[in-house]
């Protein structure tokens, strides 16, 4: 099967009555806010979208998506790469008191005033999700110096507790 561009936008309860399956890929240079917080390493970000239909009658997207980022280190500020692997299901829903009504195990994704989820967002906000908060290389890949301390504090480096005062006064 041929890599395709996937659409942007897509009608979810007309794609879940087919139950279309969408595999192929997103323009990187479309994701500002991806590139806004690392550098794409790859220019397209593969992406599976599979719409159907559960028990319940609730419209579900699921499916999975990969790219790999540049990332800064936060110990050594040298750059690496991480692959982003995630996979998400979504339940459309029009407003507030839908999303209230929504089982615990579904994310809620609204639909735009055409009826519609932007499928570019959706994959980009859980690559924005899946970026850790602090990045970093593990310890044995890291260039950080040999003396940097991580972890506990040396017993030199505790202060004292300021409120011991107070037990005395007690």
């Amino acid at each position: 099967m041929k890599n395709l561009k996937l659409p942007i936008t897509i009608d979810p309860s007309r794609s879940a009555q087919r139950k279309l399956v969408c595999d192929g890929y997103f323009e990187v240079s479309g994701m500002n806010r991806l590139l806004a917080v690392c550098d794409a390493q790859c220019e397209q970000v593969q992406v599976n979208a599979n719409f159907g239909v559960d028990e319940q009658g609730l419209v579900v997207i699921s499916g999975t998506a990969s790219a790999t980022v540049a990332l800064i280190c936060q110990r050594c500020t040298e750059g690496f790469e991480l692959a982003l692997e995630v996979s998400f299901t979504f339940s459309p829903v029009k407003d507030v008191e839908a999303e209230a009504e929504l089982p615990s195990y579904y994310d809620a994704i609204e639909l735009d005033e055409n009826g519609e989820v932007n499928l570019r967002e959706l994959v980009e906000d859980e690559f924005l999700l899946a970026i850790p908060l602090i990045p970093r290389h593990s310890l044995k890949d890291c260039q950080a110096s040999p003396d940097s301390v991580w972890g506990e504090l040396p017993e030199e480096l505790e202060k004292p507790n300021p409120f011991d005062v107070l037990k005395k006064l007690k």
